[in-house]
């Protein structure tokens, strides 16, 4: 099964290649660097450690307080952090710049792979989330290097998926060695398809671990003063700001036709937009100047004034800082059928979170939050904008719901210390 998995990735490597090339029209970071994908570049000084494998921005966040904590105690170990994307990447190195080697992973092709092995030689993989490939966890067992799968989550869509190539997926969960899972519903669906109870432990998500850095609160005051000042006046008055954060392509419109209800009640309201992807920037922007609105770029700051009425962020690695700035967040992703992004970021800020319909991403973490009222679920552009409506004309509301969006994080942090506990037993 492997090795006609592996003939069909091979002969898609033209195809993934020249889809490279296109997207690099918009972003261009997705044509630099490629030789990495196939396992060529300058390996590091010192050979070893541990590879943390990040597939993009949002695990990497996730992973970022663990990696620390384990450079902190184990000062003298070499660190790997591996991405898939270019917007990972650009958060590895803005994170870590070089206190950690920094690659592409290659692609899943065995000599690729190989290549990347001999260059590195880690003593320990720890793959971020669900992220399983084949010929990665075959080379990893060659190569005589545990593999751990922590923080992982496996949705009823994603198990069903995995259960019809079942062959493979057996192989390869018999290839790690620790499993970690988020959740007692993850550890069966695991078990299900042939993982050993034995080598798997439920530990939370570390997501609910998130660290909020404690100049993030003038960070939000200071992004706030640039919104304060109403229509038409020179009086200090506060501005209604809400957000959507990590829009993907047909969410954008929603948003922006739930501002428009928003602004009957509130004129001077301000709409945030931050897409997931750097190279809808431009496209964003067009789309808000084509619905009428008075356009803002983070890019160009100075000219955002009273007058602006919605907000694009073009820029990478601010949406913690636009999140505490706003005073409701609604979460990109779930108004499409992507599963949804993250909603602790915002819960561990306190804020009155949104989401839409598609949740799977993120199933448990949503549940949670739904039971302690600290998560509201919006089917469409009209009661988006109804919601948004209520939090500004209701404080007491919003601050209630930002509330018990924060007890939920509170109440399970924790995860990170296990996992960290368990790596740092093979060093």
């Amino acid at each position: 099964m492997r090795l006609f998995y592996t003939v069909m990735f091979t002969l898609l490597l033209p195809v993934i290649f020249l889809n490279k090339l296109w997207r690099s029209r918009l972003a261009p970071a997705y044509r630099s660097r490629l030789w990495e994908r196939f396992g060529v570049f300058q390996g590091p000084a010192q050979k070893g450690g541990v590879w943390f494998h990040t597939v993009s921005v949002g695990e990497f966040l996730a992973a970022a307080p663990l990696i620390e904590q384990f450079m902190a105690a184990h000062p003298g170990t070499p660190v790997t952090v591996t991405t898939t994307t270019p917007t990972g990447s650009e958060q590895v190195r803005k994170h870590f710049a070089d206190r950690v080697f920094h690659v592409y992973l290659p692609y899943d092709i065995p000599v690729f792979l190989s290549a990347f092995f001999r260059r590195v030689r880690p003593e320990l993989l720890v793959i971020l989330e669900t992220e399983l490939w084949p010929n990665l966890l075959h080379t990893a067992t060659r190569f005589r290097c545990p593999t751990y799968l922590v923080n992982a989550r496996l949705s009823e869509r994603s198990a069903r998926g995995y259960g019809k190539v079942s062959r493979l997926t057996n192989t390869m969960l018999q290839q790690l060695d620790q499993l970690c899972v988020q959740s007692t519903a993850d550890a069966e669906r695991f078990r299900a398809l042939g993982m050993d109870p034995a080598k798997m432990s439920i530990t939370g998500s570390i997501k609910f671990d998130v660290a909020i850095p404690d100049t993030m609160n003038a960070q939000a005051e200071a992004l706030r003063r640039q919104w304060h000042l109403p229509l038409g006046s020179t009086e200090q008055s506060p501005r209604p700001v809400w957000i959507l954060a990590s829009s993907h392509e047909g969410e954008d419109e929603i948003a922006l036709r739930a501002h428009q209800a928003v602004m009957q009640a509130f004129p001077n309201s301000l709409l945030l937009i931050v897409p997931r992807h750097p190279e809808r920037f431009a496209k964003v922007a067009e789309l808000v100047e084509k619905s009428h609105f008075t356009l803002g770029l983070r890019s160009q700051f100075k000219n955002v004034n009273a007058q602006t009425q919605v907000l694009v962020v073009d820029t990478m690695g601010e949406l913690v800082p636009f999140l505490a700035a706003s005073d409701v967040v609604c979460m990109g992703g779930s108004f499409i059928e992507s599963g949804g992004h993250n909603p602790l970021e915002p819960a561990a800020l306190g804020k009155a979170t949104l989401i839409g319909p598609s949740q799977f991403n993120f199933e448990q973490i949503c549940q949670l939050m739904f039971e302690a009222g600290g998560l509201i679920a919006v089917d469409d552009a009209q009661t988006l904008a109804d919601i948004v409506i209520r939090c500004f004309q209701e404080p007491a509301f919003k601050a209630r719901v930002g509330q018990q969006a924060l007890s939920v994080v509170e109440a399970n942090r924790g995860a990170q210390q296990a996992i960290f506990e368990l790596i740092s037993r093979q060093f």
